[in-house]
């Protein structure tokens, strides 16, 4: 590990997230700044604390000038290419970040996951799993990354037999070269392009996930993914696990390469090492959806050798969920309201439609602007003739509504009854949305966007909505 004592180090961003790293950072002796673009009485206490325990702190608009740090900790919003962090490294400064730290001093093996959809769920599978594949040995499975739990801090508590299951967004990836015991491409599609400058960029990123892995975990019915493991193929040795809903062509396979799909309803394996394995039915998963089965093949393929089916089947039907990804939260008057403010995407919100089947649905839509197309959340939306209503807020208010009226099916769905709304608040489009509600419909928030426009996070998001219905149904 990187030698800190006595060593000037700057943390970029005093979120919550950071508070660990720091107090890790102090733990090994550097002598620490933390900038942040707000004043230092809107940092909070933790921040407070810190500044008692000598930390320096470069607050308020300029607080990225004159860098001069030795190692700089970039917090995964910050382009590693800002101009500011570009001078510090031709200056000398070594750029990198909480994610690299702990993954370039992990004992034990990491699993890793990315993707523009399905990361979170999959990742916590993966935990699950490896958490049941440990059971009784005295070690344990951590859960950490973009999934909202920094590891650095808990470098000391892990060891040799232990297992870490890690999600890693396209932000942290842009600079990250680590070795990976295995690592999976959930999908590919356009996100994020406010931060990307174009897709090149972003797919570049998520590749950097397979750089220094044994093993890659690809999508074989996702265009990107697929393409990416054919090149992959090309250039190395790594062996693939391929899954896909769809049947997988035995001809891609070569002898070190596997594949999971789903055959007569039920998830089927053909593992390089052991042949076909008939996993478990599709059925006994008890998230619903196909794009849930998917999340379960990347998080088996990930973990394969590491688990048992019998207590991959207890996972698959015991494990209710994630908060804010379809959650159920409560139903008043015979109208069930489910919480998605995870979906930050169209095909986000396109895969949890289509999770809910047919039943009738007024969806909550709209969020902050990632500069990526609604063409194809028009066509999710206005192809399902059980989405009656759509209440649109936020930011992306105009562009959504914008992409509905020019969708072919969108004159045809009016005159059949299809109603859109308009709310700029988010409460009050809550309050629409309940309002447009009648026995035995489901209120939908699943935003297609991110949250940044109203919320410092979907997490934030979500619970507010939460609060939102627990207040109707206490009327």
């Amino acid at each position: 590990m990187t030698d800190f004592h006595n060593r000037s180090v700057c943390l970029l961003g005093a979120g919550v997230s950071n508070m660990p790293l720091a107090e890790y950072l102090l733990s090994l002796g550097a002598n620490l700044t933390i900038r942040d673009k707000k004043p230092f009485d809107q940092l909070g206490e933790k921040a407070a604390a810190l500044a008692e325990k000598g930390v320096c702190f470069v607050t308020g608009d300029a607080y990225l000038s004159d860098i001069r740090e030795e190692i700089i900790f970039r917090s995964p919003g910050f382009r590693p290419d800002l101009p500011e962090l570009a001078d510090a490294v031709a200056g000398g400064a070594l750029l990198t970040s909480e994610m690299e730290l702990f993954l370039e001093n992990a004992p034990c093996p990491v699993y890793a996951v990315t993707g523009s959809d399905g990361k979170s769920t999959t990742t916590t599978v993966t935990h699950l799993l490896l958490s049941a594949g440990l059971a009784g040995t005295g070690h344990q499975s951590f859960l950490g990354g973009n999934i909202g739990e920094p590891l650095a801090h808990r470098l000391p508590l892990i060891h040799e037999k232990d297992r870490v299951a890690v999600e890693l967004s396209s932000f942290q990836l842009m600079t990250i070269d680590a070795p990976m015991e295995a690592a999976a491409i959930t999908n590919v599609t356009p996100n994020h392009l406010n931060w990307h400058p174009d897709m090149e960029e972003y797919i570049a990123a998520k590749v950097r996930i397979l750089r220094q892995t044994k093993r890659a975990v690809l999508n074989y019915g996702c265009d990107v993914t697929r393409a990416i493991g054919e090149k992959l193929v090309e250039e190395n040795g790594i062996p693939v696990t391929w899954f896909s809903r769809n049947p997988i062509p035995a001809s891609i396979l070569r002898s070190c390469d596997s594949a999971i799909t789903i055959e007569d309803g039920n998830m089927t394996a053909y593992w390089a090492d052991s042949g076909k394995e008939v996993i478990m039915p599709v059925a006994d998963i008890r998230l619903p959806g196909l794009h849930n089965a998917e999340n379960y093949m990347t998080a088996i393929a990930l973990t394969h050798g590491q688990v048992t089916t019998d207590q991959i089947r207890q996972v698959a039907m015991t494990f209710g969920g994630v908060e804010h990804r379809l959650e159920s939260v409560a139903d008043i008057d015979g109208v069930h309201f489910i919480n998605g403010s995870i979906d930050s995407s169209p095909t986000r919100t396109a895969a949890a439609l289509s999770a809910l089947g047919e039943r009738p649905i007024v969806l909550i839509c709209g969020g902050y602007d990632k500069h990526i197309p609604f063409a194809p959340l028009a066509e999710a939306v206005l192809s399902r003739q059980n989405i009656h209503t759509l209440v649109l807020t936020g930011a992306t208010g105009d562009a959504i509504e914008a992409a509905m009226r020019e969708c072919p099916l969108w004159n045809e769905r009016v005159e059949n009854g299809f109603m859109l709304y308009r709310e700029p608040v988010f409460d009050a489009a809550v309050s629409c949305a309940a309002n447009a509600a009648v026995s035995g419909d489901t209120v939908l928030l699943s935003p297609a966007c991110a949250s940044f426009d109203a919320f410092p996070n979907f997490e934030a998001r979500g619970r507010h909505f939460k609060e939102l219905v627990y207040q109707l149904r206490n009327k």
